[in-house]
């Protein structure tokens, strides 16, 4: 698979990105991994932000390559795309796509399904990817940092 693939087959689209929207992606991501950290915070949202700020990183590094997630399992791809553009390895996607699936379990089926150290997992993941991604950024997209 590669992103060429992915176009054909419509679970991307083209995108011509702007330095202005990737500091701004990459904004949320560092305004979000700071709120995750707020004492006292719920778990659950906890993990949620913590989340947010890992798919606002990615989302970057996707627009970065050229591209936009289609609608239709919109967070899958943008999880899935890592690989081809910060050539990140499947335990490293396979994690985050975990978080993911336990992400809509307690958001839309059951609340309280989130323990302290799925939270802390999700913020180091996070925080991880948001180091990652603004490196490969630097190296493969300077125009664009």
């Amino acid at each position: 698979m590669s992103f060429k693939t992915w176009l054909r087959n419509g679970w991307l689209t083209s995108h011509k990105p702007s330095r202005e929207e990737i500091r701004d992606l990459l904004a949320l991501a560092d305004r979000d991994l700071q709120a995750c950290r707020t004492p006292n915070l719920a778990v659950d949202w906890r993990f949620n932000i913590a989340y947010n700020a890992a798919l606002q990183a990615a989302t970057a590094a996707l627009a970065a390559a050229g591209y936009r997630a289609a609608r239709e399992a919109h967070h899958l791809r943008v999880i899935q795309s890592l690989a081809f553009s910060i050539g990140a390895d499947s335990q490293f996607v396979g994690q985050f796509d975990a978080f993911r699936k336990k992400r809509n379990l307690s958001s839309y089926e059951f609340g309280g399904g989130i323990s302290d150290q799925e939270a802390e997992e999700m913020a180091t993941l996070a925080e991880d990817l948001r180091r990652r991604v603004r490196e490969w950024i630097k190296k493969n997209h300077p125009q664009l940092s």
